[in-house]
């Protein structure tokens, strides 16, 4: 599959009367290639498992692990789009990984990374909030971007509940407002992604509309049954098609830590 981003329209233009409109065109931007991937896994029930009369017991313990198995990949492999979203080894339509200080567009470059990195802090949320709101499209149009929630590792998970939670402002004595709490800064609030294996990393996901996509090319199927004709066992197994990736870089932004 392809997703072919289109540029839209620039700002509309003062006509003075009697003049001739200004027409403006769009034109295509970066080109996303979602290449789906089939993941396959099966189990074995043997010919004497069968004879002892265990084939319902032990099939059916099988299979809820077979189910679990495939949730877990699933899980896995699409926190490796977080995982790797500094990385310059996988890149996306404009040939940039999916948290970059020079996404290049038609109004220049632009970035969606924290630079320098920085640990989460209530500092460090708010310089990346403020870079939120910054945002333009491709040709330089404001479009109040908006963030919608905190995106953290485990190794984060209670120091992002103090930093959004407490009803004054976060490790100081100042009887200062919570401002991230007060102007629910994200209504979707703190999401933890037990799957994510870089501690220092934590991201911000915004309303972006073509953002992060999954494709599921085909759904689990199965699962699909057949013996073995040289050793009698049954084998069963189950097989699904998909592809997480994104489109759009505004859908998030990233810090690396320090």
């Amino acid at each position: 599959d392809e997703d072919v981003q289109v540029t839209g329209f620039g700002y509309a233009a003062v006509k003075d009367e009697g003049a001739s409109t200004v027409f403006d065109s769009e034109t295509q931007g970066y080109v996303s290639r979602y290449t789906s991937v089939t993941y396959s896994l099966g189990y074995i029930v043997t010919q004497e498992e069968i004879e002892d009369n265990r084939y319902e017991v032990v099939s059916k313990r099988r299979a809820a692990s077979l189910a679990f198995s495939f949730r877990q990949t699933k899980e896995v492999v699409h926190a490796l789009i977080l995982d790797r979203a500094f990385s310059a080894s996988y890149l996306g339509g404009d040939s940039k990984e999916l948290c970059a200080t020079d996404h290049s567009t038609l109004a220049g470059s632009q970035s969606n990374e924290l630079y320098p990195g920085a640990d989460l802090s209530e500092t460090a949320i708010e310089d990346m909030v403020i870079q939120i709101y910054g945002a333009t499209n491709d040709k330089g149009l404001a479009i109040s971007l908006q963030p919608q929630s905190l995106v953290i590792t485990r190794q984060n998970w209670f120091e992002a509940n103090r930093i959004l939670k407490s009803v004054l402002q976060n490790d100081t004595a100042n009887n200062a407002d919570n401002v991230l709490r007060s102007m629910n800064v994200f209504p979707k609030g703190i999401v933890m992604n037990t799957y994510l294996s870089n501690s220092d990393d934590w991201f911000i996901k915004t309303n972006c509309p073509r953002g992060l996509i999954s494709k599921q090319r085909i759904p689990l199927g199965g699962p699909i049954q057949d013996n073995d004709f040289d050793t009698d066992n049954a084998k069963t197994k189950c097989r699904e098609r998909y592809i997480p990736f994104w489109t759009d870089w505004r859908t998030l932004f990233g810090s690396v830590g320090a």
